[in-house]
């Protein structure tokens, strides 16, 4: 009886497995029509009409070379003031240009002359408005050392 019990729930157990397939499938693929109401294009971007937009891919985020040196910048050199563990690497490890080093290496003096005279708070405040400016000022100073050489 115990192997009639088996063979018996077998087909129920398949016919479960489809259900979720088919409902899995089902969901995910939509009515079978695409954003124009004809039919999809499969993925082909040269198959769809030219008003429909790239599906579900957001648009990247470009930052500007002030931006990405202030952030940098600013991000070591709190790192450097809470006395993290990576706080010594050195500044290609930080991914920091010669001349964005110079920067952090003012800002990292400035801070920790700030921190003993109004706290930490006012010290990363004073971080972030150094690193802004400072960046600003140079262009995102992105000069390199003479090691630096461009790809080739």
């Amino acid at each position: 009886m115990g192997s009639t019990t088996r063979a018996g729930s077998w087909p129920a157990a398949v016919r479960g497995c489809a259900l979720v397939l088919a409902v899995t499938v089902t969901g995910c693929g939509g009515s079978g029509s695409g954003p124009s109401g004809g039919p999809h294009n499969s993925g082909d971007p040269r198959n769809a009409p030219a008003s429909t937009p790239a599906p579900h891919s957001p648009t990247p985020q470009t930052a500007s070379p002030v931006r990405l040196c202030a952030d940098l910048i600013s991000y070591w050199a709190e790192q450097d003031l809470a006395g993290s563990q990576w706080a010594g690497l050195d500044w290609e490890q930080k991914g920091l240009s010669n001349e964005q080093y110079e920067i952090y290496e003012d800002i990292v003096q400035a801070a920790r002359a700030e921190r003993k005279r109004h706290g930490a708070p006012a010290a990363k405040a004073l971080i972030k408005g150094l690193a802004e400016r400072r960046c600003a000022a140079a262009n995102g100073a992105t000069h390199s050392s003479e090691n630096w050489r461009p790809p080739t």
